[in-house]
């Protein structure tokens, strides 16, 4: 059986307008509508994705991602984001762990140094997630040891680092020494509950496609959480000023430093057995 080609993290969104406001801003174009994110996906081949409401958009609010999962019921699994600061929001999560194509949930930590790892709502949202069987996605970026913290007081949630915890450009050029931080990250591997998103990637790059100064700093993740604990993602389309779709899927999909096994669990196979979910054609 060909395992299937899985982007663990895409956004889509509609352009701003009274109906369905925008909160914030994600960079972007005006619009990447589902429709035009299964273009993107079928002109490289890319079977499925994870799709992530987007947070700096809508907030809390999901109902883009559903309207996009019901227009194409077999290319998405879906996954928003939580208010830790909602007291009734392990019910929340329970909620919408009941919806057709719902994967997982998300903590998102703009100011990951602003809590602490006894914080009672990511907790909440954590322990929900166990309960559920929902992955949980946190962005966290600069504050590894947070993520350990949660990993080790919630053993019996599937715990998802998103952007390989690791601080990544909206606009060019990639930081001096993007990868810095590194061993912190690198740390987490000990926690066996917690899995790590190879999204964005390339966007830390300082050299054109096929953008191969960093790589080994990727392998140096592959071999502190094994390849089993590592999913592929493109990080579409908050990377759109860095990198081309084509460029973010076909810089892991034709490098020579990773085996063909590899590759197959990297690009979907993996996000196959850590969210429960397959794509359909």
């Amino acid at each position: 059986m060909v395992t299937p080609v899985i982007d663990a993290q895409v956004h889509a969104y509609e352009r701003d307008r009274p109906e369905r406001p925008w909160i914030g801003f994600l960079h972007g174009p005006p619009e990447v509508t589902g429709d035009q994110m299964v273009a993107a996906m079928d002109e490289v081949g890319v079977d499925g994705a994870i799709l992530v409401s987007p947070y700096s958009m809508y907030r809390f609010d999901a109902s883009y991602a559903l309207e996009v999962r019901a227009r194409h019921p077999g290319r998405f699994g879906l996954v928003k984001p939580f208010d830790p600061g909602a007291e009734d929001v392990a019910e929340q999560v329970a909620e919408w762990a009941r919806l057709d194509g719902v994967v997982g949930a998300r903590i998102m930590l703009p100011d990951p140094f602003a809590v602490e790892a006894d914080d009672p709502g990511l907790n909440r949202i954590l322990a929900a997630g166990a309960k559920t069987g929902l992955a949980v996605n946190v962005l966290c970026w600069g504050n590894a040891p947070l993520l350990g913290g949660l990993a080790e007081r919630n053993p019996g949630t599937r715990i998802v680092l998103d952007h390989l915890g690791l601080r990544q450009p909206f606009q060019p050029p990639a930081p001096p020494e993007p990868f810095a931080d590194l061993p912190k990250v690198l740390a987490l591997a000990r926690y066996d509950n917690v899995a790590i998103k190879i999204s964005g990637a390339c966007t830390l790059s300082r050299e054109p496609f096929p953008f191969v100064d960093i790589w080994d700093s990727l392998q140096r993740i592959v071999d502190a959480f094994g390849i089993e604990r590592c999913l592929w993602g493109t990080d579409w389309t908050r990377a759109v000023a860095l990198v081309s779709y084509a460029e973010g899927v076909n810089a892991f999909r034709d490098t020579s430093r990773l085996s063909d096994s590899d590759r197959a669990a990297l690009m979907g196979g993996n996000a196959v057995r850590l969210y429960g979910w397959q794509p359909t054609r």
